[in-house]
Parts: C-alpha cells; structure tokens; sequence
C-alpha cells in the first residue's frame, strides 16, 4: 500500500503511535485510534489494511535504518579481508545503538517492547539469529583467506550474541531517559568490546 502524505495519514499516524505505546500492538483498538484522531474506523481502514499493516508502516522506517547500518557494518569488515587478508577493527554494535536507535529512542521501543501480537514480536530474537548467521559466514571467509579465526559453535556465538544484543536494548526496552541510556551504553562498551577485540585478535 502506497505511504499516504496526506494530514489525514499524518494524524491517524500520530494516534496510532500514541496507542501503541501507551497499550502496545496487542491490546490496541482500531476503534480507539479512531477515536484519538477523531475519525471512524471506516476512514483509518482508507489507510491501511488492518491493525498489523499500521503499525508496520509506523515501526518499518526504524527497521530499515538498523538493517541498513548492519549491512553497511558487514561490508566495513570484510572488504579489508578481501584487500588485504588481514581483520580490521571497525565499529560495533555499541555505534549502532549511539548512531541509529538511541537519537530515535521513541521508535525502537515501540519496535521492540510494544510490538507482542505483531510480527515483529521476536525482533531482538531475529536479529540475534541474523547477525550469528552472518558472523559465522565471516568466520568462514577469514579462515579461506589464511586468518586465524575463533572456533566456535553455533550454540556458542549465539550465546555471546544473545547476551550482548539483549544488553544493549535494555534501555530502549525500558525507555531510559537519554543520559542513563548513554551511561548504561558506555558501561556495556567498557564490559562487551574488549571481549571482542580479544576473540577477534584486534
């Protein structure tokens, strides 16, 4: 469905939002987002074709702007194994979160702690099992390239992930306030990337 710009759109976007935050994806009406902008259920259902199409055309723009970042972060360390054999420390998860999801802290709590009911209920899930499956494809490459490279299983590197994953969007699962964000994000940088860059050899 084509993304409307009209003030109609951009006020059941702005009620939709607001009810999905205060009662998350599960518990929220049509009804009351109607309500909230002041509009039947009928005139919401001109923008969208349920409840599920809404609040991805709300939290999709969020989504594709971490899938960009990891995309463009993968490319960052296998282009200098494919130059110049050799494993380059880039950036990190930690860049993400200051870069991409804390400046829009709103939406990725609506993502990733409002979204139960939707698809994308098992976002942080998802995303673990993305970014294990991609590493271990990195893994593989810097061995073909003569690179020592960690031996780990599966069932390894998904822990190490999932611990670190779950750890950095603590905040934004509970909401905090920008400056304990960035605190409790400088901590994690100080526990986490050491660790890495040791596995790593960098």
């Amino acid at each position: 469905m084509p993304r409307d710009k009209s003030a109609s759109h951009i006020k059941i976007m702005a009620a939709a939002k607001a009810e999905f935050l205060e009662t998350g994806f599960e518990k929220a009406s049509m009804r009351s987002i109607a309500d909230r902008c002041g509009m039947t259920a009928a005139g919401i259902y001109r923008h969208c074709k349920d409840k599920e199409d809404l609040f991805c055309q709300l939290v999709a723009p969020a989504e594709a702007k971490l899938l960009d970042w990891a995309k463009a972060h993968m490319q960052r360390y296998e282009e200098p194994v494919k130059k110049s054999r050799k494993v380059v420390w880039r950036d990190s998860f930690i860049d993400m979160m200051r870069e991409v999801v804390y400046p829009d802290m709103e939406d990725y709590h609506l993502l990733i702690a409002k979204s139960k009911g939707s698809k994308y209920e098992n976002y942080l899930h998802d995303m673990t099992e993305m970014a294990q499956d991609r590493f271990l494809i990195y893994l593989d490459e810097l061995r073909k390239s003569g690179i020592d490279a960690p031996d780990m299983s599966k069932r390894q590197l998904h822990l190490l992930l999932t611990a670190y994953i779950t750890a950095l969007f603590e905040p934004v699962v509970h909401n905090y306030p920008k400056e304990e964000a960035d605190e409790a994000l400088a901590t994690l940088e100080k526990f986490f990337l050491p660790g890495w860059k040791k596995m790593m050899g960098a």
